[in-house]
């Protein structure tokens, strides 16, 4: 008889787990955490590619120092911070790594239409090589990114839709921060690059 109520009960516990989103929260949260992993391996693969890129301008004679600075910087922005799970669920340093990888996506865009003006980089097949790779990179930044948006925002409406909310607020399944539609906007506009001024030297003339 015993067996029989513990059986009955552990039953009507699962039951009772299943119908208030317990479940749906561990496969969603280990969802976003798979999400998140892929976004940092990519994100990770593109700072990898830099010094290397960097490496190879700076071969190029009179090439836009502040440029090249400004990717350089950008770097070590992004690779300072300090990547950890609690930065995920932490909307002030998730909004910090944020903006600092939308700094070194723009500061790439414009190394790299800045490139352009110079027949040695264009001809260089080491360089272009790393185009590539670069160029790889970030359309696979794009996809893991917009696979983390989706994630996280399914695992957000489990937050908040009722009686879900309540599992939510008993066991302290917090809404998750998300990268913002403006700042996805950003990354896909390149910047604008002004060439007014003669990007060769005047003794290549």
């Amino acid at each position: 008889m015993h067996r029989f109520f513990r059986t009955a009960l552990a039953i009507m516990l699962a039951a009772t787990l299943s119908a208030c989103g317990y479940n749906e929260f561990q496969r969603l949260d280990e969802q976003v955490n798979a999400g998140w992993a892929e976004v940092l391996s990519q994100y990770q693969r593109r700072a990898d590619l830099i010094p290397n890129i960097v490496s190879t301008v700076k071969g190029e004679a009179n090439f836009e120092q502040e440029t090249l600075t400004r990717v350089i910087e950008a770097r070590a922005k992004a690779t300072s911070i300090q990547v950890t799970p609690e930065l995920a669920r932490d909307p002030e340093a998730f909004k910090q790594f944020q903006a600092a990888q939308s700094q070194l996506s723009g500061a790439l865009s414009r190394l790299l239409m800045v490139s352009e003006s110079y027949p040695n980089l264009k001809a260089n097949q080491g360089f272009q090589d790393l185009r590539v790779q670069l160029e790889g990179t970030e359309n696979r930044i794009t996809v893991a990114r917009n696979r983390y948006i989706k994630a996280v925002a399914e695992y957000n409406v489990l937050t908040r839709q009722f009686p879900s909310n309540l599992t939510a607020m008993a066991l302290s399944y917090g809404v998750k921060p998300n990268f913002t539609v403006q700042n996805e906007a950003a990354i896909s506009n390149a910047p604008a690059v002004s060439f007014d001024k003669p990007a060769a030297p005047a003794a290549s003339r």
